[in-house]
């Protein structure tokens, strides 16, 4: 089913979280960044180790990027790099564990996009995931908001 990369998004399960983003893998481009917005536990990690793994291979390691702050990672199209900036204080941070430089050669997944502040890239996707349900029978609600490039954009999901 091909929609537009906006709006809200049950997301019964795990699986479904991973087919999000694999979605957003197949249409993400250089220069552009996927902010994930949610409480821990929302699923943030799992939708973008289902990214990483599109672009890369389904076997490809993918730490939690919580103490390095940032991993690097290959594919055929670009080079993404994925942030966690839970441990950052101020936004001034950012400066100094390259984001910038990552947008000028490839793409970004950033985790905690609200460290930002101010700064957050022009050209991006936020994904807020929020959990609906009490355990075990919770699920998760992806909310999408386009930004610059992504605006109109379909997701094959």
């Amino acid at each position: 089913m091909i929609l537009e990369a906006q709006g809200d998004f049950r997301l019964p399960d795990e699986a479904a979280t991973r087919r999000l983003g694999q979605a957003v893998a197949h249409v993400l481009a250089p220069r552009e960044a996927i902010c994930l917005k949610g409480v821990l536990g929302a699923g943030k990690t799992t939708l973008a180790r289902a990214l990483i793994r599109a672009l890369t291979n389904a076997r490809e390691d993918v730490p939690s990027p919580t103490f390095t702050l940032v991993q690097f990672y290959e594919s055929e199209r670009l080079t993404l790099a994925h942030f966690d900036l839970y441990r950052l204080a101020t936004p001034d941070e950012t400066m100094e564990i390259g984001l910038d430089e990552a947008l000028d050669d490839g793409a970004a997944v950033i985790e905690w996009p609200e460290r930002l502040g101010r700064r957050l890239p022009h050209d991006r996707l936020d994904i807020e995931l929020l959990i609906e349900g009490e355990p075990p029978a919770e699920s998760r609600l992806a909310r999408l908001t386009p930004h610059g490039a992504w605006e109109g954009r379909p997701l094959e999901f």
